[in-house]
Formats: C-alpha cells, sequence, structure tokens
C-alpha cells in the first residue's frame, strides 16, 4: 500500500525465478530475462550475475557456491533450452529443496520461447 492506502502494482511482490540455461544459450539471457519480467515475475540469471565464471577471473568453486546460493532462494526454477551437465546439478539441488521447475524450448530462428513438458527436454551432448 502507498501512502494514500492504495496499493501500488510496482511494489508488489513478486515471485523470484531462477534461470537456468547452458552455455551454449549464454547470448539468449536478455531473451529469458524479458521473458520472466513479462510473464510478471523476477528473474535471476546466473548469466546476468557471473558472466561466464567472471571469465575465470575467480575460482570456478566460489562462483558455484554463490549460483547454489541464489537457486536455494529463489521461489522456483525455470530451465531454458537443452540441459547442461551445469543445468542438471541446478535441477537436482532445486529437487531436494522442493522447488517448482518448469521447462522451455528456445526457438532461435524466430527468438520464440515456449513451455515444455519435462517428457521433451532435451540433453546437451
Amino acid at each position: 500500500m502507498n501512502m494514500n492506502g492504495n496499493s501500488d502494482k510496482r511494489m508488489a511482490d513478486k515471485k523470484i525465478i531462477f534461470t537456468a540455461v547452458s552455455k551454449r544459450n549464454f547470448y539468449y539471457k536478455n531473451h529469458i530475462i524479458k521473458f520472466v519480467l513479462e510473464k510478471g515475475f523476477v528473474p535471476i540469471n546466473p548469466f546476468a550475475s557471473f558472466d561466464y565464471f567472471l571469465i575465470d577471473s575467480v575460482d570456478r568453486d566460489i562462483v558455484r557456491n554463490a549460483n547454489n546460493n541464489l537457486v536455494k532462494r529463489v521461489d522456483e526454477v525455470w530451465v531454458f533450452g537443452d540441459i547442461s551437465d551445469g543445468v542438471e546439478a541446478e535441477i537436482n539441488l532445486a529437487v531436494s529443496m522442493n522447488k517448482p521447475i518448469k521447462y522451455f524450448s528456445i526457438d532461435s530462428k524466430n527468438n520464440i520461447i515456449r513451455e515444455i513438458s519435462r517428457n521433451e527436454i532435451k540433453y546437451e551432448k
């Protein structure tokens, strides 16, 4: 509520979404962030926070620990694109904490993101 006693949508609490994405889809990070914002949630994107291991300027285990702490604090984990080993570790952590997980495909030719079922997910080679 604002000072007049009215609800202010800009101040409403929103779910925090961890956007799990492999380095192959790094270049879609801004599309993914936009997608989550347009759904009415607040995205936490590891590539926006840590780039790709801060270009190896910090020990990777420090970055992994920070990343895992983000997963622990969010409301949901949304997985975008094919699943890499790192994304699978994020999914496993979310599962161990009973966090809701959603899966999305990325159509790179048309910049279309759509929700898919767990049965439709693909793993990177």
